[in-house]
Parts: structure tokens; sequence; C-alpha cells
């Protein structure tokens, strides 16, 4: 019996989850192998009905799997309901209720809610609730068509309920690891810029003003580089907004690359970077600004077409003082940039005392 009768419950065709699909994938090639075993034991145990009941199963999950790959995932998902649905069933009227056939059906229950839409998986909830009950009564009012010998009655259920416990596991540990994934994705997207990489400005706000809380304890030294990329509108209008994206990445890439683990960078705005130096005092930020401006300068900047990029940099650099406040300190080196861009660009200018 397969258990991949679990979760492909009816996903919204809507919703293309590449890794549901995976997982739905690998699960008919489980459900399919489960049937094999299945095929060979009825027929040991006397129950030809259900031995070939299974080599059936065993095609549609050929096919649903074949179907998955072509992306045809409404066959897919068709033919798994209508095998598990109508496996369990044949499996409990033909053997008993004491088979176990009737847990596969309750796979289904944490994929509906994954998914579908709520409304949808609750119908969909009402009509197996619906389903499992009505066949629970049935097995009251009839005997099992093709019963087996008890000791065989008990290998089959304690066989069932190991490949449920198992499958059950393998889906719990698939929703968990889709739930980390998306938390590690929002959190990524609520901290990061998208386009570089580098913190955003909020969380950069959030990051230094922890770390100004430590410099209020400790009294170790903190600097600020500002850094703006010279006449970089010209770079979009001439090559392309998408040039200029690949520009802006490149060059966050490189001021990574030349600043400490532990300093802390973020885009700051269109083409402007912050970053905060622990630890450093104004020369030593300094020096750090000019091997970022360097290193710009000698990468070889080239445009779509080929055409070299003539790429520069202007940095402000400020320390943090007793009496200020995180915006005091970049507001000065902000000033200590516009005062780079007035003296002809590509330079480091330190905070005016």
């Amino acid at each position: 019996m397969s258990q991949a009768r679990s979760m492909f419950a009816g996903e919204s065709i809507r919703e293309r989850r590449p890794q549901f699909w995976q997982v739905a994938k690998r699960c008919c090639q489980i459900a399919a192998t489960v049937d094999v075993a299945f095929f060979f034991l009825f027929h040991l145990l006397g129950s030809p009905i259900l031995a070939w009941v299974n080599v059936v199963s065993v095609t549609m999950y050929v096919v649903a799997y074949r179907a998955l790959g072509k992306k045809q995932n409404v066959l897919a998902i068709t033919l798994i309901w209508s095998e598990v649905i109508i496996h369990a069933g044949l499996g409990v009227m033909l053997i008993g209720w004491e088979s176990g056939f009737h847990y596969y059906l309750l796979m289904f229950i944490p994929a509906l809610f994954v998914s579908m839409q709520l409304q949808r998986a609750i119908a969909a909830l009402a009509a197996l609730w619906s389903y499992y009950v009505a066949l629970y009564l049935l097995m009251w009012f009839i005997e099992p068509l093709q019963p087996i010998a008890p000791g065989a009655l008990l290998g089959v259920y304690l066989f069932n309920l190991s490949v449920v416990f198992a499958m059950f596991s393998y889906l719990s540990f698939f929703y968990l690891t889709m739930v980390t994934m998306a938390n590690r994705k929002l959190r990524r997207m609520a901290t990061t810029d998208s386009l570089t990489g580098l913190f955003n400005r909020r969380h950069m706000t959030y990051l230094v003003e922890k770390e100004l809380a430590r410099y209020q304890r400790s009294g170790h030294p903190v600097a600020f580089l500002v850094l703006d990329i010279d006449h970089f509108k010209s770079i979009n209008d001439k090559y392309g907004h998408e040039a200029g994206d690949r520009v802006l990445g490149d060059v966050a890439g490189i001021i990574k690359a030349q600043l400490r683990t532990q300093d802390l960078i973020a885009r700051w705005g269109g083409e402007e970077f912050l970053a905060v130096l622990p630890d450093t005092g104004l020369k030593s930020a300094q020096a750090s600004a000019e091997r970022v401006r360097e290193a710009l300068l000698a990468h070889d900047w080239r445009a779509p077409n080929g055409e070299r990029i003539d790429l520069t940099i202007s940095a402000g650099v400020s320390e943090f003082r007793s009496n200020d406040d995180l915006n005091s300190a970049i507001n000065r080196a902000d000033r200590a940039l516009y005062r780079s861009k007035e003296l002809g660009r590509n330079r480091v200018e330190l905070e005016a005392f």
C-alpha cells in the first residue's frame, strides 16, 4: 500500500512549490516499492485480489511519477488520490479493519493544509473524514470478503503501522525543513538588501545601536565609513539599470572583501554604502577606506558591450564620540564625503574637528 499517499493530497496547482513536487516524486518511488512487496506478501497469504490490486497501484504510481516529471501535476494528484482512497477501501473490505490500511488515509491530513487554501483544505478534510467514518461503520455490518489468518492479519497490521510511522516521520521532517527554509528566507529578506546581499538600512541601524551600546560600556573606538560611487547615474544612463545593478553588486563584494569579518557593512542608499568598524580609530579607518578605494580603482570594470567603465568611489570617515548618537556620527562622515566630492572625487576625507 502506498504511503506516498501522504501529502499529495491536493496541492493547489497555482502554488508551484518545487520542493513539494520533488518529495512527491520520491514518495511515488517509495510507494511503488512497498506495493511490489505487498504483491508477493498477499500471494503468500492467499489473497490474490489484493495482490493484483497492488500491480494496478504500482502502475498508477509509475504514471504519476512520470506526470510529475512532465509537470502534469493535476494528473499526478488525481492518480495518487484515487490510488490511496480505493486501495485503502479495498484493503479494509477484503481483510478487515484490523489490517490497518485505513491509516494511510490519515497521512493526507497535514498535506491538505500545507498544499491548499484554507477553505479547500477544510472541505477536503471533511470529505476525507466522511469517507473514513463510512468505511469504519461499513465494517460493523459486513464481514471481511477475503479474510486471512489472525497471525497473518497481525503481520499486515504491524507492517502498515510501521510504514505509516516511517512516512509520517519523513513528511514531518520535510514540513519542518520547509518551515525552517521559509523562516530563514524571511529573515534574510528582512535584514539584507536583495541586490547586494549586504545588510539593509533598518537592520544595520539595529546592529549599530547594539555596537554603540557596547562602546558606552567599554570605551573602545568605533569608526564610520560612508562610501559613494562617483557618477553612478551616468553608468545607469549609458549602459542601463541592469549594468548598474551588476556594478552595485560587485562594489558591495569588493568592499566586503577589503574589510574585516567583524565590520558591519550595509547598502545605505541608492549607490551609497555604510561601514561600521568596531575597535577602530580614525586613522585605521582611513587606511581601510583607502584600501577599498584602491581595490575598486584596480578592478577591471566592463559594460555588457565590453567597453571599459571608469569607476571610482569617494568616502568620508568619522569616529564615534562620547557625546554622539548614531545620526551625528554618520552625519559627520557624510559631510566628509561631500567634501571629497567637492575636492574632485575618488578620495577619502576625514571628518572635520
